[in-house]
């Protein structure tokens, strides 16, 4: 079997080490590596080096009991969380560490629950249990009340065979079915695995195991239980054709492209090609070489099946979320991501180099990290990139100059806002210059909140031909559709395609380009709109003596907060609050508190913003004269053409 497995954590929770301990005690390195050493296999970039965290999700593979294992070690921190997110597309199972010492954290729930979001079967290792600080109980009960009552310790591989009576009591709790044969006495070995590991896969059972990755212990009993209740079926999909997502594109020394793709179905080999385009300018991409990754090092294969997670050159035109499929064209995917970045900066160039030059160096690194959306603002004439936080500002001042030779700094950051409606609508868009014609009608609904902008279509193909269809679904997503209030991304919108119109001889691509853009903007204009702030979710560590200014300082920032735990003469504290007024408190914290107390900070989405109108007017968005996002639709009438106003437009339209 092949199995793909993430690795992850709140930061210094021990998760490179873990990963390291994983391919040593496989045999897949000869040398245990540690992060505080600079010697890690999986921490390869020389900032994740100097700095001793992960940035980066790197890839290593190891064989056990007969199966081959793909590992992926994320990073921990926040301000990389995007990086992490990207790569649970392809995971088969996670394995969740948490710290012996502090138990589950802030980041900890993030994780967790993008875990559930993405339907990941999961695993929980106590890591750290050496630590004098260690409270197996209290962690145990910290997991149930935060993440999920769902847990039980699993001891050995043994315990299992040997159908313990705890696991079989809790296995019959959970499942009627068992249960029934559990009271009947009639359940057997097989019955008793087949429940555990469908009620993994459900996410209703997850293991639990702890031990120690720096001495190495506990390794060996997690890599035992691990394997046997982790079954995957990627054999019975060799047979197809090829299937595969791109989770990561990198770049090498010479700028060519290397992606990274988890194979889902079929077989792939060198020379293989992909069509990318669409049916008006098609084109076709062939793989040069497959790499099979371990750490930094590789090495070439002509052949990947199912289950395999590689590298291939050759390819230009991919993207991150892409699926491939060889022999036909790749289709637009609603690649939906639940973190995204709360902050924008300037750019700043230090030295000679132009700014055109320097955009194209940054959209080489865009096309890496997507979260990055470099944008260059003409009326203010800046590059602006987007961020999860400081930190990773810092790193990207090196990347920059490491890979590029640009020396730029960052000015302060600044929130990036959303919007969305409240109403739903119908929005029209029309655009008929002479020899143009393209119409576009479009529903606008309300969606939940962390969705993103989705779309899906409900007009006949009597209607609006397909590839006129996909033309339109193409450009829903290939920009940014901004809001009336503050000309913010709009965000958690269903935008249907109810109807459209075409001209047999007139009509030409661009057009519906026009006609969805102004479609979108028009059902804005009209829609019920709020504006969304990010927030953060924080947690406090502090001595009780501080217990009385947190508090005070959590109402000033508008944050609000759980119940506090006291744990001897400490305080911990979980809340939310605005990115806005929490994102530089913790230079005040750790002042007042002599360095005594401790703050982390994770993107926790959005939210209604609580003072719009004062944000409102501190950007002083001008909608009317946004000449990018029109409303107004253009007509045409005895040869000449004519705009009309969005609240004007619907008398002229034709698919009325």
């Amino acid at each position: 079997m092949k199995k793909t497995i993430g690795i992850l954590a709140h930061v210094d929770a021990g998760k490179t080490t873990f990963s390291e301990q994983l391919l040593y005690n496989t045999g897949s390195i000869k040398n245990l590596g540690r992060v505080d050493h600079q010697n890690s296999t999986l921490d390869t970039d020389e900032i994740e080096k100097r700095r001793g965290i992960t940035i980066f999700s790197d890839q290593g593979n190891f064989t056990y009991n007969g199966d081959v294992y793909y590992l992926i070690d994320t990073p921990g921190h926040m301000d990389f969380s995007a990086e992490m997110e990207r790569a649970l597309s392809i995971l088969d199972y996670a394995v969740l560490l948490i710290s012996g010492g502090v138990g589950v954290q802030a980041h900890t729930i993030i994780l967790f629950k993008l875990l559930k979001l993405y339907n990941i079967p999961t695993f929980i290792f106590i890591n750290k249990a050496d630590m004098d600080s260690f409270n197996f109980e209290r962690i145990m009960d910290d997991i149930r009340n935060t993440l999920t009552e769902d847990i039980l310790y699993i001891s050995s591989l043994d315990s299992i065979e040997k159908m313990d009576e705890q696991i079989v009591e809790f296995i019959a709790e959970n499942n009627s079915e068992f249960m029934e044969a559990y009271f009947e006495g009639s359940y057997t070995k097989k019955q008793l695995y087949d429940t555990m590991v469908n009620l993994i896969k459900d996410q209703s059972f997850i293991p639990i195991m702890y031990g120690s990755a720096l001495k190495g212990e506990g390794i060996n009993n997690f890599l035992e239980v691990f394997s046997y209740l982790t079954p995957t079926d990627y054999d019975n999909n060799v047979n197809y054709p090829f299937k595969g997502r791109v989770y990561k594109i990198r770049h090498d020394d010479k700028g060519n492209m290397i992606n990274f793709i988890k194979a889902i179905e079929g077989k792939l080999q060198v020379r293989s090609e992909f069509i990318f385009g669409d049916d008006d300018n098609s084109y076709t991409e062939k793989i040069t070489e497959i790499r099979l990754y371990n750490g930094v090092k590789y090495e070439n294969i002509n052949e990947v099946s199912a289950g395999d997670v590689f590298a291939v050159m050759g390819l230009k035109s991919s993207k991150i979320g892409m699926v491939l499929e060889v022999g036909k064209e790749v289709e637009i995917q609603d690649d939906i991501h639940y973190l995204t970045p709360a902050l924008q900066a300037k750019v700043n160039i230090l030295d000679e180099t132009d700014t055109t030059k320097c955009i194209e160096k940054l959209r080489i690194l865009e096309k890496e990290d997507p979260m990055l959306s470099v944008t260059y603002d003409t009326e203010t004439n800046s590059i602006l990139v987007s961020i999860m936080g400081k930190i990773q500002l810092e790193v990207f001042e090196h990347v920059i100059k490491e890979r590029c030779g640009i020396e730029v700094s960052f000015e302060k950051p600044q929130v990036q806002y959303r919007e969305t409606i409240t109403s739903t609508v119908i929005g029209f868009g029309h655009f008929e210059p002479l020899r143009h014609y393209a119409e576009v009608q479009l529903r606008l609904e309300p969606d939940l909140p962390g969705t993103g902008v989705s779309f899906s279509s409900e007009c006949h193909v009597d209607t609006l031909a397909l590839n006129f269809q996909k033309l339109i679904q193409s450009h829903v997503f290939e920009k940014v559709h901004k809001g009336v209030l503050t000309g913010s991304p709009i965000t958690d919108v269903k935008i249907v395609l109810q109807s459209g119109r075409s001209h047999l001889k007139h009509t030409e691509g661009g057009d519906f380009r026009e006609a969805t853009y102004r479609a979108i903007r028009q059902g804005i204009e009209k829609a019920d709109s709020i504006l969304l702030e990010p927030f953060y979710r924080f947690e406090i560590n502090i001595e009780e003596a501080y217990f009385g200014r947190i508090i005070s300082d959590i109402q000033r920032l508008r944050g609000s907060l759980e119940t506090p735990i006291q744990i001897g003469n400490n305080v911990n504290i979980i809340g939310k609050g605005p990115v806005e007024s929490f994102m530089d408190y913790s230079m005040e914290l750790i002042s007042f508190t002599k360095g005594t107390g401790s703050i982390s900070l994770i993107f926790d989405g959005y939210d209604v913003c609580e003072n719009t109108e004062e944000v409102i007017e501190r950007i002083s968005y001008d909608k009317d004269r946004d000449v990018n996002n029109q409303s107004s639709s253009v007509f045409c009438s005895k040869g000449v053409s004519f705009t009309v106003p969005w609240d004007e437009a619907e008398k002229y339209m034709h698919t009325i």
